[in-house]
């Protein structure tokens, strides 16, 4: 008999799982609908009854939003700095964790350690520096690059961390075969590393959009005017419009759809890369 209850349960599952599972989604997605719901009420819903569903629908808060230019202005540079920090942490990422994981030398492992390392520091306790040598010394404040190169140099150790493994688990022999078919180091690398690294290089790269997508501090120390990202816009827009809480609603919804769709497109990747991280 023990042996069969113990059988129920484990197709079953166990119920008090459920119940946290349950309770966390709640937790995280609650937030979220909340708000997405809330751009389809007017104000004065909200204010009558601020947990109940529109009634009716009203799409003019979203209209709003979609015509406003300012909202596709942020957009836009939001995607353009996102798509040039994606870039640089991949390229970068990878040939940084080739040396690491493919060749053997003094010191290697204690230079992998840096960037281990480099995961403890995040972009708040350099951040006065970093605005000093991007604005004077380098003279790209309120520029794209002035933010994607910060946020790429600070997202590189954890791409190494995820790369290193996935490159030393390719076998010798692939690139004994390769050497032997006359592939240099360099050809090694772009025609069989670079394919075979797909997932983990999807991985990094989907980390590196989403936190570039969500960054506020940085952006708001170096960007100013039309140059500003979604995530500065939608404070602008919640300090000018504080009265109107279903268009601030409305704007914070339209404002992080894109990174959560992108995101839950990619996750089975995500899921997968890490996955084959661990497994190296």
């Amino acid at each position: 008999m023990s042996g069969r209850t113990t059988r129920r349960q484990g197709r079953g599952g166990n119920p008090l799982v459920y119940a946290v599972a349950l309770a966390v989604v709640a937790v995280t997605l609650g937030p979220v609908l909340y708000g997405v719901l809330g751009g389809f009420r007017t104000n004065a819903q909200i204010a009558e009854t601020p947990a109940g569903l529109p009634d009716p629908w009203v799409l003019g808060n979203y209209a709003g939003v979609v015509t406003n230019p300012d909202f596709w202005q942020y957009a836009w540079n939001s995607t353009v700095i996102a798509v040039l920090t994606t870039a640089i942490v991949v390229v970068l990422g990878l040939m940084a964790a080739y040396p690491l994981a493919r060749y053997r030398f003094r010191w290697r492992e204690r230079l992998y350690l840096v960037f281990v390392l480099g995961l403890l520091f995040p972009a708040t306790v350099a951040i006065i520096p970093l605005f000093i040598l991007v604005t004077r010394d380098l003279h790209l404040g309120n520029t794209w690059w002035g933010v994607a190169l910060p946020q790429a140099a600070f997202a590189l150790p954890m791409t190494v961390v995820i790369l290193r493994p996935f490159l030393m688990a390719l076998p010798d022999e692939l690139e004994e075969a390769a050497l032997i078919d006359g592939a240099s180091r360099v050809g090694f690398f772009w025609r069989i590393v670079v394919p075979l690294s797909g997932p983990g290089m999807v991985t990094v790269g989907v980390l590196a959009f989403v936190g570039s997508w969500n960054a506020y501090l940085l952006p708001l120390l170096l960007l100013q005017g039309d140059m500003k990202t979604l995530p500065l816009g939608v404070a602008d827009f919640s300090s000018q419009y504080s009265s109107d809480t279903a268009g601030v609603f409305a704007f914070t919804s339209l404002a992080m759809i894109p990174a959560l769709v992108f995101f839950l497109a990619m996750q089975k990747r995500i899921v997968n890369g890490l996955q084959g991280a661990v497994k190296g």
